[in-house]
């Protein structure tokens, strides 16, 4: 059994921060991808960001210099760092991740939702 807990989510004011933390535990062996999205109220779940085992990363446009992913490969952890924070950031994040387990099958898990709020 693999599990996604997320943390860090909250209320914030515009212009604030927060920072998302996402640890993957059980039965793993590796963990490749691993990554953020988000679902606004009525609008389709979308990719925020990635980042490989190797430490390659990918951001949506509109996060790009105001979001940051790293990870700590050690502790199986995703990080979503999220700087100048908007209205339009409000959703729910999601932590996703490709795992592979004990027997080596690469499954994709994804994280029960953790809410960002961003008061105008």
């Amino acid at each position: 059994q693999v599990q996604l807990v997320e943390s860090g989510g909250g209320l914030v004011q515009a212009g604030g921060s927060l920072r998302l933390s996402c640890a993957a535990s059980g039965t793993i062996t590796s963990v490749v991808r691993m990554g953020w999205y988000r679902q606004g109220t009525g609008k389709q779940r979308e990719l925020v960001a990635a980042i490989t085992s190797g430490g390659s990363t990918n951001y949506a446009d509109s996060v790009k210099g105001r979001f940051t992913i790293s990870r700590d490969n050690a502790k199986n952890t995703v990080y979503l760092q999220m700087n100048s924070l908007k209205p339009e950031d409000t959703a729910v994040y999601y932590c996703n991740a490709d795992i592979y387990d004990l027997v080596l099958k690469r499954t994709n898990y994804w994280g029960q939702g953790t809410q960002v709020t961003v008061s105008s």
